[in-house]
């Protein structure tokens, strides 16, 4: 199989890609290299980019950030492993920003990468998952 078989469909109104800011485009590729196993290819000195992740995106520079507190979307990543993810993410330089939680039909937390961009993970619930 291809990249072109696997890749997803572009469809009509749907979405398609996401961006981020980053202070720092070194420390955002190092850090979801490392946790997430994302590879990046690079546009120039100010944006890099990913694919195959569920929801293909890039990182352009800026000093802004990514908060939902502050009014943005906030992107959520799924995990069969709650705590191995989160270990991950704080071995990789990121910070929990939110300990893990349950709601209805799971539970989550939340975290900041490097350059300080919001995001969650969930994972269902143990019993759930039997």
């Amino acid at each position: 199989m291809n990249a072109e078989e696997i890749r997803p469909v572009n469809k009509h109104e749907k979405l398609n890609y996401v961006e981020f800011p980053a202070k720092d485009l070194g420390k955002a590729k190092r850090f979801f290299e490392k946790v997430f196993a994302w590879e990046f290819v690079d546009y120039g000195p100010a944006y890099t980019a990913f694919s195959d992740q569920g929801l293909d995106g890039g990182f352009y520079k800026s000093d802004q950030v990514v908060s939902a507190e502050k009014g943005s979307a906030l992107l959520v990543f799924f995990s069969d492993d709650l705590e191995t993810t989160q270990s991950k993410i704080e071995e990789a330089g990121g910070t929990i920003s939110q300990a893990i939680f349950s709601f209805p039909g799971g539970r989550r937390f939340h975290f900041l990468d490097p350059n300080g961009n919001e995001y969650a993970v969930w994972g269902e619930l143990a019993e759930r998952m039997k």
